[in-house]
């Protein structure tokens, strides 16, 4: 047995709402500012509410549902709510358009979306050319529109929790099972990486390790929730160590340190793209006045943006690397070590990476990261209808990744391009 054991998403969930009933388990600013919260006792309560919504309305075991949502508490509900009955969650890019909201909804065969009113022309505009879509559910309704009149056919959620029970009966999840489907950048065609309870699971645990997570950390998230790196890098390590979860509806670098400030942030996650847009931001005097103890981020900055950063804002920059198929941060500068600069790290806890070439040989120079794993616990479980990908991509125990790197003399890995990017 692995450090994953045997316990689903559910009862990760329900067994923290136990143990931090009390404490803060999310907190949410809107675009506008406004502020909610919830405890674990109450976020839990609450994700059963929308579970029984979703079971009195036909969603059972097994069932493929899109999550279509911006960033809030809704999202995660849904979520949560979707994992706890053995649903399958298909998180879906919100900045998609027609044709591709089609082919994902179609590929994943989900029978049904969960999304919102902002979004409803669009999935009103494919709902009768996706062939296995059965039911809209709608969050984020205002209380003061007629909502069933404006959203014929869809089931308003916010409605039907009044006589939601906070309770929920068991159903039989196994750590193996599916929970959700995400789909990569593939430029041809994306496919859809199945992803198990264990590798979330997996995920908290390598995470909050890692990043020696506490109970007292406050992990502030910009990021979209559709992402591997806001569920897997920001929301299951804060969920597995009892921290708390501050949510942005969406990520703003004229707000961005105010918000570090004003929620108490103690740790957070960026790219590249956001922390020189933060930099970019005038100066201020209050600019190292917060508790951040780092900030995870991917995607390289310059060696000068990364001093100018940490000196300016008083916080570490973790570096790290990876990607939907090996669950996220797969390579991470240690905190408690030496962390190079533009240098992704070394491998985490349970998976084995090193660089190959062609024919798959061992390599000092630069060549293919490759991960060694178990697929459906510290990697992905596969590619949905495409085993021939799957089987091109793990092979003999290793993941084939695509991406290019170099280990230095101490076994930190330098990221060094996309294979359509590097000539090697």
């Amino acid at each position: 047995m692995d450090c994953i054991g045997t316990k689903n998403v559910r009862q990760v969930l329900e067994y923290k709402a136990r143990l931090f009933g009390s404490r803060e388990c999310l907190v949410f600013e809107d675009a506008e500012g406004y502020v909610v919260s919830y405890t674990y006792r109450a976020f839990d309560e609450m994700v059963n509410r929308y579970a029984n919504v979703l079971l009195r309305n036909g969603i059972k075991k097994g069932d493929k549902v899109t999550i279509h949502l911006a960033n809030a508490p809704e999202y995660l509900l849904c979520f949560f709510a979707l994992a706890k009955i053995g649903a399958i969650i298909i998180p879906t890019n919100i900045l998609s358009g027609a044709p591709e909201m089609e082919y994902f909804i179609d590929f994943s065969d989900s029978v049904g979306i969960i999304t919102e009113p902002r979004y409803m022309d669009l999935i009103g505009s494919i709902r009768g050319t996706c062939k296995k879509l059965q039911q809209i559910f709608l969050v984020r309704t205002s209380p003061w529109y007629p909502n069933d009149r404006l959203y014929p056919d869809t089931t308003i959620i916010t409605d039907e929790l009044k006589d939601a029970a906070a309770t929920l009966t068991e159903v039989s999840i196994d750590v193996e099972d599916d929970l959700m489907m995400l789909f990569n950048h593939d430029p041809s065609r994306p496919k859809a990486v199945e992803i198990t309870h264990a590798n979330a699971v997996f995920a908290g645990i390598f995470g909050a390790q890692a990043w020696k997570v506490v109970p007292e950390d406050r992990h502030l998230l910009t990021l979209p929730l559709f992402h591997i790196n806001a569920l897997f890098i920001s929301l299951m390590p804060a969920l597995t160590a009892g921290a708390a979860v501050i949510l942005a509806e969406q990520f703003n670098a004229s707000r961005y340190m105010e918000q570090v400030r004003r929620h108490r942030a103690t740790t957070a996650s960026l790219v590249g793209a956001m922390v020189r847009m933060i930099l970019k931001e005038p100066a201020t005097e209050r600019d190292a006045d917060n508790n951040l103890r780092f900030i995870i981020f991917a995607i390289a900055v310059t060696d000068e943006e990364w001093d100018a950063f940490e000196s300016r804002f008083q916080v570490r920059l973790c570096d790290i690397w990876g990607m939907t198929e090996t669950l996220g941060a797969t390579t991470i500068n240690p905190i408690d070590g030496i962390m190079k600069k533009n240098c992704v790290g070394l491998p985490r806890l349970s998976n084995a990476v090193k660089v190959v070439d062609k024919n798959s040989a061992d390599v000092r120079t630069t060549g293919e990261l490759v991960v060694q794993g178990v697929p459906g616990r510290t990697i992905m479980k596969g590619y949905y209808k495409n085993a021939d990908a799957t089987r091109e991509t793990v092979r003999d125990g290793w993941l084939h990744t695509g991406d290019y790197a170099y280990m230095d003399a101490d076994g930190y890995f330098h990221f060094a391009g996309m294979r359509k990017e590097t000539a090697v």
